[in-house]
């Protein structure tokens, strides 16, 4: 399931629970576009034409790939690193975060240590490699866990963002 969330608030739209904000893999943060890209978009969308769907893919081939992905080697050494990252968001002094104590309000689930190892599965498998490496992680990390670290009010009082904390967390926590 795909999903938008607009970032204004605006009549009839409110903030998920963070139960529910949970379930969802991966929140990735789109910009706006360039001026280029904004030119086309305006363009291709005042032509008069009705869109066009395009075939890129069979639902066969998408299973498929799904299947090769679940067979994306992790080593045990990048499970743990995985286990230890999110764990961190929950326990930041017993990983040498002791300045981000303050700062997370709750730490991740369970479900993002699920959804970190798919998604740097997947990120290998996007760079061609039947292994994750630690930089696949990373690559990765700070969409799976932005939206599962919540904030205490003393970070955003000091202008801390999910972002900063998932950041520092890639920086300390040890990598195999």
């Amino acid at each position: 399931m795909l999903a938008t969330q607009n970032p204004i608030e605006q009549e009839g739209t409110y903030p998920l629970p963070e139960a529910q904000l949970d379930r969802f893999m991966l929140m990735i943060k789109v910009g706006y576009p360039t001026r280029e890209e904004e030119r086309q978009i305006m363009d291709r969308m005042t032509a008069g034409r009705a869109p066009e769907a395009l075939t890129v893919v069979r639902p066969a081939e998408l299973l498929q790939a799904r299947q090769v992905v679940q067979q994306v080697y992790v080593d045990e050494k990048i499970r743990d690193y995985i286990v230890s990252v999110v764990t961190a968001t929950r326990r930041p002094r017993e990983h040498g975060l002791a300045e981000l104590a303050d700062h997370i309000e709750y730490g991740a689930s369970p479900r993002a240590s699920i959804y970190l190892l798919l998604a740097a599965r997947a990120h290998a498998f996007l760079q061609r490699r039947g292994f994750v490496t630690p930089e696949d992680v990373k690559a990765i990390g700070a969409d799976v866990l932005r939206h599962r670290v919540i904030l205490t009010y003393e970070a955003e009082a000091e202008d801390v963002t999910s972002e900063d904390v998932v950041r520092r967390l890639f920086e300390r926590v040890e990598v195999p």
